[in-house]
C-alpha cells in the first residue's frame, strides 16, 4: 500500500516537473522568435485585430459600468464622512492602478485567449500542427509569436481605453446623477494622477499580455495532452486555458503591485 502511495506521488511530481519544462520551453522559443526575422507582419496585424479592435466594444461597455459603480459606491461611502468631493481621485486612482488592467485582461482572456486556446487546440487535434512540422515550419514560431507580439499591442491600449471610459462612468454618476460639481471632479481626476500610477498600470498590463497568452496558446498547443485527441479535449483545454489565465491575473497583479508600492 505504501509503495502504492510513493510510486503515484512520485508520478505525480514527473508530470508535474515535464508540464513545467514544456511550458518554459514553449514560452522562450515563443519570445526568441519574436526577435529573429523574417517576421510575421500580415499575422500580427491580422490578431491584432483580432484581440484587440474586436475588443473594443466589450472593453468599453466593461468600462463605463465599472466607473459608474465606483461612483455610486464612492459617493455614499465618501458622504459619510464629508469628502464626496474626492469622489473623481478615488474612481481614477482605483481604475487605473488596480481595475483597469485586470478586468481588460479578464475580459480579453474571455473573448480572445478563449478562441485562441480552442483554434490552436482544434489544429492540434486535426494534426495540423504535425503538418507544420512535416513542412519544417516552426509551430511554436507561427502559432504563438505572432499572438504574443499582438496581445503586447492591444493590452495596454485596452487598458487606457477601460481607464479613460470608466472615468467617464464615474463622472456620469457623480456628477451628472448625484450632482457633485463637474469642475470639481474633474479636477481632482487630473491633480491625483502621477505619472507612477499611470506607468504601473501599463507594467501590469504588458505582464497579463505575457502571461494570459501564454497560458491559452500553450493550453491549445498541448490539448492533445489534456483528455487524448477530441473534441472533449478542446473543450477541457480552453477552460483550463480561461480559468489559469484569470488566476494568475490576480496572482501577478499582487505581485507587481507588492513591488511597486
Amino acid at each position: 500500500m505504501l509503495v502504492n502511495l510513493i510510486e503515484k506521488f512520485g508520478e505525480t511530481i514527473i508530470k508535474w516537473l515535464e508540464s513545467i519544462g514544456r511550458f518554459v520551453l514553449f514560452f522562450s522559443i515563443g519570445i526568441i522568435n519574436m526577435f529573429v526575422p523574417p517576421f510575421q507582419f500580415a499575422k500580427i496585424i491580422d490578431h491584432t485585430w483580432f484581440i484587440g479592435s474586436k475588443s473594443i466594444f466589450v472593453i468599453v461597455f466593461t468600462g463605463l459600468f465599472t466607473g459608474m459603480v465606483l461612483g455610486l459606491q464612492g459617493y455614499y461611502s465618501l458622504i459619510e464622512f464629508g469628502s464626496e468631493a474626492a469622489l473623481g481621485s478615488a474612481v481614477a486612482l482605483s481604475l487605473i492602478r488596480e481595475l483597469g488592467p485586470v478586468f481588460t485582461a479578464i475580459m480579453v482572456t474571455a473573448r480572445a485567449g478563449s478562441a485562441m486556446a480552442a483554434e490552436i487546440g482544434v489544429m492540434r487535434i486535426s494534426e495540423q500542427i504535425d503538418a507544420l512540422k512535416t513542412m519544417h515550419i516552426n509551430p511554436v514560431r507561427f502559432l504563438f509569436t505572432p499572438r504574443i507580439i499582438a496581445s503586447l499591442i492591444s493590452f495596454p491600449l485596452l487598458t487606457a481605453l477601460f481607464n479613460m471610459v470608466g472615468i467617464f462612468g464615474g463622472f456620469i454618476s457623480g456628477s451628472i446623477m448625484l450632482d457633485i460639481n463637474r469642475y470639481v471632479y474633474m479636477d481632482t481626476v487630473i491633480k491625483s494622477i502621477q505619472i507612477q500610477d499611470i506607468s504601473g498600470g501599463f507594467y501590469k498590463a504588458f505582464a497579463f499580455a505575457v502571461v494570459t497568452t501564454t497560458i491559452c496558446c500553450y493550453r491549445g498547443f498541448y490539448t492533445h495532452l489534456t483528455s487524448g485527441f477530441g473534441a472533449r479535449s478542446v473543450s477541457l483545454s480552453t477552460t483550463n486555458a480561461v480559468v489559469q489565465s484569470c488566476v494568475s491575473v490576480f496572482i501577478f497583479d499582487y505581485i507587481i503591485t507588492f513591488f511597486l508600492v
